[in-house]
């Protein structure tokens, strides 16, 4: 790779914190308003990815007079490097977006890295263009998925012999197994070890565990729901998983309604979750039978390293 081009005149870069999670949050309001017209975006939509991305040099903001316009955050895994980059309508058109891409690929080849992925919404005109033109393919689709909260849900229709349970504190070895074995087979997954999963999920100030729900067969776990208030401007479904042995029995469908009923229960005026228009386990067609719909999408786009 060539040397990266220099920063636009006019603009200033610092590494991020942990503490700027806000500041990325109203960039990411302020792009998606401009191109979808409207936006909810919060810190805590914000919150999945700033709690693993690196602040050890590998994330930065872009400011104009003292004013934050742009960042991009890394997130390392497996000689994978995941980002998001996102650039303020006020500062589009100077060069940022692709000062930073480059940036990250830079930082990324010097680690050893064999591959980037990045993000952008679907409304984004400018985005094919940047990433096409810096060697990135299109490589998946993800929705983001809601439905309304106007009248009570439907009660879940439990399949025989499994029973439901709210998450305590002695399951969360297990809990945490469930997940990765439910998510093994997902494009793009990468295993967490149990340690990582309590620092960063568990024991994070924002987790609700009365939110975590579980459907047992006897003693073992068939299938979990970990949802979050306060996401999406509504409740949000952070992942549903269910193991293969209870796979199209009802299991998720269960989880899922037993969720809308709870987010109503609290006063949430929708459910929201994300998911990979591609799942090969078809949860977009379970999560549609449920009566949820797209509302939005985000295209990934990789380049590998060699």
């Amino acid at each position: 790779m060539s040397p990266i081009s220099a920063l636009p005149d006019g603009f200033d870069v610092r590494d991020a914190t942990q503490d700027d999670i806000g500041v990325a949050a109203e960039i990411i309001r302020a792009e998606e308003r401009s191109v979808r017209g409207e936006s909810i975006w919060s810190a805590a939509d914000t919150s999945d990815f700033w709690r693993v991305a690196n602040f050890e040099g590998g994330s930065w903001i872009v400011e104009r007079d003292g004013d934050p316009v742009a960042f991009a955050a890394c997130h390392d895994v497996d000689r994978e490097c995941h980002c998001w980059v996102s650039v303020h309508p006020n500062a589009e058109g100077r060069g940022l977006g692709t000062w930073l891409v480059e940036r990250v690929e830079q930082r990324a080849r010097t680690l050893g890295a064999h591959r980037v992925r990045t993000g952008a919404f679907a409304e984004n005109a400018a985005a094919p263009r940047l990433f096409e033109r810096l060697g990135f393919l299109a490589a998946r689709h993800f929705y983001r998925m809601r439905i309304a909260l106007e009248h009570e849900p439907a009660p879940p229709e439990w399949p025989a012999g499994i029973e439901f349970a709210i998450f305590r504190p002695e399951d969360a070895r297990a809990f945490h197994r469930a997940l990765q074995e439910a998510f093994a087979d997902e494009w793009g997954f990468h295993p967490f070890s149990f340690d990582e999963w309590r620092r960063t999920r568990l024991e994070a100030t924002d987790t609700d565990v009365s939110l975590w729900f579980i459907a047992r067969a006897g003693d073992e776990i068939a299938g979990v729901a970990r949802c979050e208030a306060g996401r999406d401007g509504g409740g949000w479904v952070g992942a549903l998983g269910v193991r293969k042995p209870w796979r199209r029995q009802g299991v998720g469908l269960a989880l899922l309604r037993h969720a809308f009923r709870e987010f109503h229960r609290r006063g949430e005026p929708h459910v929201g979750l994300g998911v990979d228009a591609e799942n090969p386990a078809g949860a977009t067609r379970l999560y549609e039978r449920a009566g949820m719909c797209v509302m939005s999408e985000v295209v990934l786009y990789e380049k590998e390293l060699g």
